[in-house]
């Protein structure tokens, strides 16, 4: 989620959120605004003190060090240790090429290995979040729950995350090794990237006329592809809907937003707080509202968007949530690309449900708890059922 600034808030009560994007490739993935912008500032003599200091370090390096240093190298290190220097995993600062990537994410298509990733902050490693049927990361027995300790050769933390996954992507029929963790054990696995296309949305008709529409991730063709599921568990006589977003990290909120206009009426879907106390809303339209029971699978994976959705359904009371707790994350990142392709992405603000609940870190509990995965698309079922038959 993300706060936006300037001209970008006209007409704020719909479409403030309109660019703003989830990285799906990490299960703490994030939404943000893309803002094109370039450089413009000076600094002022009474502050140029503050930069005294790195600039004679800048010089002793170049001057001394025993190679010849990649100035480039050193300047994208410089910007990256101005936001690690926040603490927070959500602020990077990426250069022209990881933001090139960054954004491919978002497009449903990218050339990687295949599988989902986030925070383990038990551990402080990276840990393999969900693993997608047919992929290369499937086909070399990656499962999930691993933890990625290096990619070719580097360690990474958790707070490295978006450089690691950088790292596994790559060119197209190229090679990445990876070391994992498994039950305490390493294990060194090579595999051969290629181009992933992400399957979004899978649906299907259960017993009694219950719909299933699984959101494996918010993608620019899920909106459309939610609504043709929809449509056609409709035209199947659908009487309640199950919305399944375990092991879902997020992705455009567009699409979240769109979701809701089809099944929630006019609501508040989500609003944002920034430092000022200001306060913005994302609502949703009152053309398309379903008048169907509903139920929405969560579990601890459910993150971002997929949170938004969940709070925007359980605070308008327009379902219930069966499950997990999901994975708490209720801060708002801004992301600008600068003019030489550049960019970075900010934490700006929080986010809260329509009833004001703060999620970050806590998440947001189910209304019936079912621990066990196995159970928990039955015991949907099982709801929906005495609500059908009443």
């Amino acid at each position: 989620m993300v706060k936006v600034s300037g001209e970008m808030k006209n007409n704020i009560e719909k479409r403030f959120f309109k660019t703003i994007l989830v990285v799906l490739v990490t299960a703490i993935v994030t939404s943000f605004v893309l803002v094109n912008v370039g450089f413009l500032g000076f600094v002022p003599p009474a502050e140029y003190k503050r930069y005294a200091k790195y600039k004679a370090l800048e010089q002793s390096i170049k001057r001394e060090f025993y190679k010849k240093p990649d100035e480039k190298k050193l300047e994208d290190a410089t910007y990256k240790g101005l936001f690690s220097g926040l603490d927070d995993v959500y602020s990077a600062y990426y250069t022209a090429d990881e933001m090139k990537q960054l954004l491919e994410v978002a497009t449903g298509k990218y050339v990687g290995i295949g599988f989902v990733v986030g925070a383990d902050k038990a551990t402080g490693a990276i840990r393999v979040e969900s693993v997608m049927n047919n992929s290369p990361a499937k086909e070399s027995g990656v499962k999930k729950g691993d933890l990625v300790v290096a990619v070719n050769g580097k360690k990474y933390s958790y707070m490295e995350m978006d450089i690691a996954v950088k790292n596994i992507r790559g060119p197209e029929n190229t090679s990445v090794k990876i070391t994992f963790l498994r039950d305490g054990k390493k294990i060194d696995k090579t595999i051969t990237r290629k181009e992933i296309k992400i399957v979004s949305i899978e649906s299907k008709m259960l017993e009694d006329k219950i719909g299933y529409i699984n959101i494996k991730s918010f993608e620019e063709e899920t909106a459309e592809d939610f609504r043709k599921a929809l449509a056609s568990l409709e035209a199947q006589g659908m009487k309640a809907l199950i919305i399944d977003v375990r092991d879902d990290g997020g992705g455009l909120l567009t699409v979240v937003e769109d979701i809701c206009d089809r099944i929630l009426g006019k609501a508040v879907i989500v609003y944002t707080k920034d430092r000022q106390g200001k306060k913005e809303y994302l609502k949703s339209s009152d053309k398309e509202k379903i008048d169907k029971p509903i139920v929405v699978l969560t579990n601890r994976s459910s993150a971002s968007a997929s949170e938004i959705l969940t709070g925007a359904v359980l605070d308008n009371k327009a379902g219930i949530s069966i499950g997990e707790t999901t994975y708490g994350k209720g801060l708002v990142q801004g992301m600008l690309k600068l003019k030489d392709g550049s960019g970075y992405k900010l934490t700006t603000a929080q986010y809260f449900t329509p009833n004001g609940n703060y999620i970050d870190k806590k998440g947001i509990k189910p209304t019936i708890e079912v621990k066990d995965k196995d159970q928990q698309l039955p015991k949907a079922i099982e709801y929906l059922k005495g609500k059908i038959n009443k």
